[in-house]
């Protein structure tokens, strides 16, 4: 741990905002960071969060700020993992112990949270596109600020983050980006030499004499300029990278120790003051969980922690039962024992996915393509070309990037890829940006797919099996985030019959139809609807496309009241019942009145996930009020 204890914090108790970080000399800055380092992790412990990357950042963070003249200065930041040091400096300190709690901060960077958030962002690999618009604005508008946007190494493998350099390279306005890298090694590349080529190349004057010396050297013989070119590039990272961003029309400095401060805050200064020449990348090393040893020995470098012992490391267990990520990828192993044909591809979350287990079972088969959702879709689908059975494993939220690669490269040719849609619906501590809200409606609005939601541990393996023989369509199934009911499942799974619902409960008033994991709460409700003498058949649909018509339609007949329940945006399940009644069977809504239950309009805050549901009406009580109401009887003031 941090040298610095919750009882000493010299400086950052007197830190409430960037402007006391001036304040103070560089030997009270490596104390102060010392301070952010423990008291980070002393709040982290008891909400739990992403650790690791905020770790690796904290002197970079406090060197930011410092140099540069925040908020009028912007700093764009990627992800927002690693925004924890960043939160405590900036009038948030003290709200830290409400991190990703309701009504509490964020644990990314979000505009309607401070001043210093500029740029919202929880997805990867924005920084660079909305800091250059930023940039430009501020430009157009004669703001005369400086912007930078801090990315990661693994944000910068994807597509996006390269439009964005190509296009920043040849705007040629004076954007500043640091690249994070918590990859490398911070070993003898990156030390004194390293960094004082980086201070010597990042100054003005050698920057002025280059541009001179660059016109010279069109005079010289050709090999001359090239040698000289060649000794310039191996000087300022020939071998790291630095060729590249300069293909892109970035001054490229680095790479340097992001733990030194007497070796970035000099360059950091001269990036500020030299940066009107054009767009600058400077890359610094870090190493993800620095000064605190349990995160260092992390395989993860604790990325993403639930509470923990400060002492130890020891993150406070969660439920016994499996989750329903382990469950995806031990029946998904299952099937991959005996057809060679099954793959999977993950984008970059391969532990998030349960696909780490897949990988070690089969690693020839296992694909991790890096932050870059599109690539893995139209990846998929030329898999799938070759008669693979590949398993595109991606959270709900993330497979919202790659809508146009799904629509076109698998749903137009029709291509068997199966989607694995893990976090499907609300998932907690992540807040909206993590939400899985919108794949059932942009999914089962296309033409070919199959689209299932698992209600429970057995009908996510029984959702797994069936997909593995669907080979004339693209298919897809979601499931939740955390753990399943603790269901024993027993091999050979046995496979669902396509676009077959089932009967769970019989009852004679009324009849929900849930579409995925809400079905426990529907049986709750149904329990809690008996007091009023209301008599509950409950059904899970298993499928949205296609519908279970001749099931929609019995309990359309036989009662009075027909609710559709799913975790996900209007356009969805519901939306497909609704229409089907209206077009092909108007007559029966006469006696039959029906509802739909569904995500209300509006992005939902991180809270627990009881409490986000509550907020959402879709909890068993909220189900219980809205039936009443429909069916005009008073509810009891005394607790159902």
């Amino acid at each position: 741990m941090s040298k610095a204890t919750k009882k000493d914090y010299k400086f950052l108790k007197n830190i409430d905002s960037p402007k006391d970080i001036k304040k103070l000399t560089s030997d009270e800055l490596e104390i102060l960071c010392n301070e952010v380092r423990s008291f980070m992790i002393d709040n982290v412990s008891k909400t739990g969060g992403h650790l690791g990357a905020g770790l690796g950042v904290v002197e970079l963070t406090v060197g930011l700020h410092y140099i540069f003249n925040t908020p009028k200065d912007q700093i764009i930041w990627d992800v927002g993992h690693q925004t924890y040091p960043h939160k405590i400096l900036t009038k948030r300190k003290n709200k830290m112990h409400t991190l990703r709690q309701g009504k509490g901060l964020s644990g990314f960077t979000k505009r309607a949270e401070s001043i210093y958030d500029p740029f919202g962002a929880a997805h990867a690999s924005t920084s660079i596109s909305a800091a250059l618009g930023i940039l430009v604005g501020s430009e157009i508008r004669k703001k005369n600020k400086k912007v930078v946007a801090v990315i990661g190494d693994g944000a910068m493998t994807a597509g996006m983050a390269y439009e964005a350099l190509n296009n920043a390279g040849a705007m040629k306005y004076p954007l500043i980006v640091i690249l994070n890298d918590n990859d490398m090694s911070i070993a003898p590349p990156v030390g004194a030499m390293s960094a004082y080529l980086s201070k010597l190349i990042s100054s003005g004057p050698y920057r002025g004499l280059r541009n001179v010396a660059s016109q010279l050297a069109k005079k010289f013989p050709k090999k001359i300029a090239n040698t000289a070119k060649k000794a310039e590039e191996y000087a300022r990272g020939f071998f790291t990278g630095g060729t590249l961003f300069e293909e892109l029309g970035f001054y490229y400095i680095g790479p340097i120790d992001g733990h030194n401060l007497n070796h970035l805050l000099p360059i950091l200064k001269n990036a500020r003051d030299h940066s009107k020449k054009g767009p600058v990348l400077i890359h610094v090393v870090t190493k993800k969980g620095n000064g605190y040893i349990p995160a260092e020995k992390s395989d993860d470098k604790f990325h993403g922690v639930g509470k923990f012992n400060v002492l130890t490391g020891k993150q406070n267990k969660s439920d016994s039962n499996k989750s329903y990520t382990k469950i995806f990828a031990e029946n998904l192993i299952e099937l991959a024992k005996t057809d060679k044909k099954i793959c999977a591809i993950t984008a970059a979350m391969p532990s998030g996915t349960g696909l780490d287990y897949f990988m070690k079972k089969f690693p020839s088969r296992t694909f991790d393509v890096g932050i870059a959702e599109q690539h893995a879709v139209t990846f998929a689908a030329g898999l799938a070309c070759e008669g693979m059975k590949p398993f595109a494993t991606i959270y709900s939220t993330f497979l919202q990037r790659a809508y146009d690669q799904v629509v076109h490269d698998v749903a137009i040719q029709n291509l068997p890829v199966r989607f694995a849609i893990d976090r499907a619906g609300l998932v907690g501590a992540d807040g909206a940006t993590h939400a899985g809200s919108f794949d059932i409606a942009f999914l089962s609005n296309l033409p070919n797919f199959i689209t299932m939601a698992a209600s429970d541990d057995l009908e996510l393996a029984r959702m797994i099996h069936t997909c593995a023989d669907i080979n004339h369509a693209p298919s897809a199934f979601r499931y939740p985030r955390g753990s399943g009911l603790g269901l024993k499942i027993n091999y050979p799974v046995k496979k669902l019959i396509i676009g077959k619902g089932k009967i769970v409960q019989e009852g004679n008033d009324i009849a929900i139809i849930s579409y995925g994991a809400r079905l426990q709460e529907v049986k709750l409700a149904a329990k809690k609807l008996e007091s009023y003498k209301v008599s509950t058949t409950i059904a899970d649909a298993r499928f949205c496309k296609p519908l279970d018509k001749k099931l929609i339609l019995e309990l359309c007949k036989n009662h009075k009241l027909l609710i559709t329940i799913e975790e996900g945006s209007i356009g969805g399940f519901g939306s497909h019942v609704s229409n089907f009644l209206i077009n092909e069977h108007n007559t029966l809504l006469q006696n039959t009145l029906i509802d739909c239950i569904c995500l209300p309009d509006k992005f939902i805050d991180q809270d627990t996930p009881f409490n986000m549901y509550s907020i959402a009406n879709m909890n068993s009580e909220n189900i219980v009020t809205r039936i009443l109401k429909k069916l005009n009887i008073k509810k009891s003031l005394t607790k159902v």
